[in-house]
């Protein structure tokens, strides 16, 4: 488990994982909408989310569907984004 200066140190090296911490902070977002918003590419939004899910900052509410899937924002993902603000 990484430290609490580890994490904010992962998310403030890269600017795609902080967009996307702020556009979930406000409402559930598919990787679409992600895309649209932000104006990443369609990959580097897909990997970012990975990213974040692998350190438990944002999650899936609907994993078993294949082509609308939500994401919100983890109680700890909320806790590390109010740091970085």
């Amino acid at each position: 488990m990484k430290s609490k200066y580890e994490l904010n140190s992962f998310i403030l090296r890269s600017k795609n994982r902080q967009n996307i911490l702020k556009e979930l902070s406000n409402k559930n977002l598919t990787a679409t909408d992600i895309t649209k918003i932000t104006k990443m590419y369609k990959f580097h939004v897909s990997r970012t989310i990975k990213e974040l899910k692998q350190e438990k900052l944002i999650k899936c509410l609907n994993p078993n569907d294949r082509e609308y899937k939500f994401y919100k924002l983890t109680k700890k993902g909320r806790i590390l984004l109010s740091t970085l603000t």
